[in-house]
């Protein structure tokens, strides 16, 4: 983080004070082709990032750009509509603040949402993965430069980046609701360009079981704030750059992450429904 981070901080959440005053337990972060899970929040207001003092501006497709400040099962959330990306151009600050934001606004739990592609070649398009570790392939790493003691430790441990007690819950959900349900580790590239036949196969071999563009820098950032972190993907390509390995397009992620949406909507409905969420983290 650079030295004017927390300055930037206060900034923010002195602009979002300024429209609203709400303390939320569960912060949700949808990826692309997943806005629909917002669905299920009674809203109580909506900030758009251009009206919060410091913040990037979402360009990703269907990343909408705002804060939406609700209720989903009478539990107070927050959701971010739209991250942000490396590949947009932003730096590792731009990208974590909104994490900050949501920490200091009081939550406690870190609920995480992309879309990914399959490297793991027994996975299939619309299914969903709970994410139990990651690799970080994307060349950053927001925590660099002067730490901030107020914000979290110096140095951050990530043995336990998704929180196994949640991750296990999502999983009995799962089984309840009957949803098919994977479990694996997410590599997160750069981008904008989709992975080489030989990338994907590299990124496999090194234990990668999908593979996105988002989500690494913001779970570090939410571990260090001290936040519970549940992470999910959405399968929406075959990406295990086999010779059968087929062209991927946008409009084919977008689609199919509508698919596995629905599961994931669902299993999170049911997990703030049983106040999974309501236990402190262990260590």
């Amino acid at each position: 983080m650079d030295e004017q981070f927390s300055d930037r901080l206060a900034k923010a959440l002195v602009s979002i004070r300024r429209q609203i005053d709400f303390e939320p337990q569960i912060a949700l972060v949808t990826g692309t082709g997943l806005a629909g899970l917002l669905s299920d929040i009674k809203v109580e207001a909506k900030i758009a990032y251009k009206d919060i003092d410091g913040f990037p501006v979402s360009t990703a497709p269907s990343h909408k750009g705002e804060l939406i400040f609700g209720e989903i099962a009478g539990t107070k959330v927050i959701a971010q509509n739209g991250r942000f990306h490396c590949y947009e151009g932003w730096s590792g600050d731009d990208i974590v603040l909104p994490v900050y934001v949501m920490a200091q606004l009081g939550a406690t739990n870190y609920v995480v949402t992309n879309a990914a592609g399959a490297l793991n070649e027994h996975y299939r398009v619309g299914e969903i993965m709970l994410i139990e570790d990651h690799i970080n392939f994307l060349g950053i790493h927001p925590l660099k430069g002067p730490n901030d003691d107020n914000l979290g430790p110096r140095f951050p441990d990530m043995s336990r980046a998704y929180n196994p007690q949640l991750i296990a819950k999502a999983k009995t959900v799962a089984q309840s609701l009957k949803l098919t349900i994977q479990n694996g580790i997410y590599a997160a590239v750069h981008g904008p360009e989709f992975e080489t036949s030989a990338e994907r196969r590299f990124l496999r071999s090194a234990g990668g079981d999908a593979v996105g563009m988002s989500t690494v820098p913001e779970v570090i950032a939410a571990n260090h704030a001290g936040m519970q972190v549940l992470g999910f993907s959405a399968i929406t390509n075959q990406a295990t750059g086999g010779k059968d390995q087929q062209p991927d397009t946008l409009e084919e992620v977008l689609e199919n992450a509508d698919i596995a949406a629905s599961g994931i909507r669902k299993i999170i409905l049911q997990l703030i429904m049983n106040g999974d969420f309501d236990e402190p983290k262990q260590a």
